[in-house]
């Protein structure tokens, strides 16, 4: 379910997210800077500026964000193409202030990162190029002309040669450094959160999917009697009729009952919300997981027993939505990728339940293995693994997905190989595959004796 609903979470439609309202209040602070500082330069520094020209660079900063304001809505969501040209100009505007303010011997000429910072925080790469690239050669434009600072002595404030090429170099390595590092932490931000809006639609799906097989469950438990009645007095009619058509009709009755009965029944599989099914053995929760993989044509082995001798009756557990999925996931994984045989070992002690799922494929990349549990966690397959599986992409969004719902649920998640990956054929044991092992505090998940043992309670009415 979550892959084909990857299309929604692409990075490059992030630049949507930005409002127009958002750059305009960033703008109009940048102004007040810019006019604060101006004022302080020419009052407290005594700095002979071309306040006429300093004047007009903010003035079409004003205009513009004045423009921006009674052309379009506040709430506008503003394109990617429209966000690199506030950006570029908002560039363009501060570099013109640094030509006129000395150039590189203005302290302010950090300021250059924050629009590139901006960009590379929610922009595409090559929108977080064009921008890098278009800072880098105005900054270095304005290093070697610019209008020098002048006191209104005549007297000229400029750093010493090697001073400006180290902090020419400093601004650089900065703009790619915290570009880069901005533009990193995004998109594991925006990773996390498209993977688990991608966890909390697949538990979704599958709370509904319960809920809606209780009501089957319960549908199919109430219609069972006048099922049979009807089955019961077409019999009898069948019987006594002597007329052909009549007692065909009588027949049809009966087989159409007899066929009401089976439907209800194959949907009642997955009514295991039912409140007399709320709790199930462990061996009976990990088949339901397993169960839509078992006609794949990969053998699944079940082994159920406690890890220590003496303890041999088996827990029940919640049949939570987390805990079925999550399994599921896994199972589906196994299969996927193992040549004959899964195995599904479920255990048991005093204090855990542990759940392992392995199988006889090639088991995990060794590259990635330290990275599984990671969304959208990609790498490049060999000539090997393509023609083995070519429609397989191979995200980590299904891992991900059942590593965090089995964690909802109080677990321990824990990846590895089933054998060293450079054995031969020959040398490598049966289960030399992917292993997963889920393991859950036994108070986590397993109910008490007196639970599963308590009077069931009244059917409840399904109100229509």
């Amino acid at each position: 379910m979550a892959d084909t609903n990857i299309d929604m979470f692409k990075t490059g439609s992030r630049s949507h997210w930005i409002r127009l309202r958002t750059l305009i209040v960033l703008r109009w602070i940048a102004i007040c800077g810019q006019l604060v500082t101006i004022t302080v330069a020419q009052v407290v520094f005594s700095l002979n500026l071309p306040l006429a020209f300093c004047y007009l660079a903010v003035s079409a900063s004003v205009v513009s964000n004045l423009i921006a304001i009674y052309a379009f809505p506040e709430n506008k969501r503003l394109t990617e193409a429209e966000v690199v040209s506030m950006l570029l100009f908002d560039i363009a505007q501060l570099c013109f202030l640094l030509y006129l303010s000395g150039g590189l011997n203005n302290p302010f000429a950090l300021l250059v990162l924050a629009p590139v910072t901006i960009s590379a925080s929610v922009l595409r790469l090559k929108s977080t190029m064009l921008l890098g690239g278009t800072a880098f050669v105005l900054l270095t434009a304005v290093a070697f002309f610019h209008v020098p600072l002048r006191t209104h002595e005549g007297f000229i404030m400029q750093m010493p040669h090697d001073f400006m090429i180290g902090f020419w170099i400093a601004i650089v390595i900065g703009l790619g450094f915290i570009a880069g590092y901005a533009r990193r932490i995004s998109i594991e931000i925006h990773s996390m959160s498209d993977a688990l809006l991608a966890t909390q639609m697949a538990l979704v799906r599958e709370q509904k999917l319960t809920d809606l097989g209780g009501v089957v469950a319960a549908a199919a438990h109430e219609l069972g009697t006048p099922l049979a009645t009807i089955k019961l007095v077409s019999s009898e009619l069948a019987s006594e009729l002597e007329d052909p058509d009549h007692k065909e009709d009588a027949c049809l009755i009966r087989d159409q009952a007899d066929r009401c009965r089976d439907i209800l029944r194959s949907m009642g599989r997955a009514g295991k919300d039912d409140k007399h099914m709320q709790n199930a053995p462990l061996d009976t929760l990990i088949r339901e997981a397993a169960e839509p993989h078992s006609l794949r044509g990969i053998k699944i082995h079940y082994v159920v027993a406690p890890e220590v001798d003496g303890e041999t009756e088996q827990p029940f557990v919640k049949r939570q939505p987390e805990i079925i999925h999550g399994v599921r996931n896994f199972v589906q994984n196994a299969v996927d990728f193992a040549v004959e045989n899964v195995w599904i070992d479920a255990s048991w002690t005093d204090s855990a339940i542990l759940i392992t799922i392995s199988d006889d494929g090639p088991g995990y990349p060794p590259q990635v293995i330290g990275r599984l549990g990671d969304p959208f966690l990609r790498h490049r397959k060999t000539a090997e693994e393509t023609a083995q599986r070519p429609e397989y992409e191979g995200m980590g969004l299904g891992l991900f997905i059942a590593k965090t719902l089995l964690e909802r649920s109080g677990a321990s998640v824990q990846f590895s190989n089933g054998s060293d990956p450079f054995l031969t054929l020959e040398e490598r044991p049966p289960r030399s595959g992917a292993v997963v092992k889920v393991r859950w505090p036994r108070d986590r998940i397993a109910t008490s004796r007196d639970a599963k043992l308590g009077a069931l309670g009244l059917n409840e009415r399904i109100e229509t």
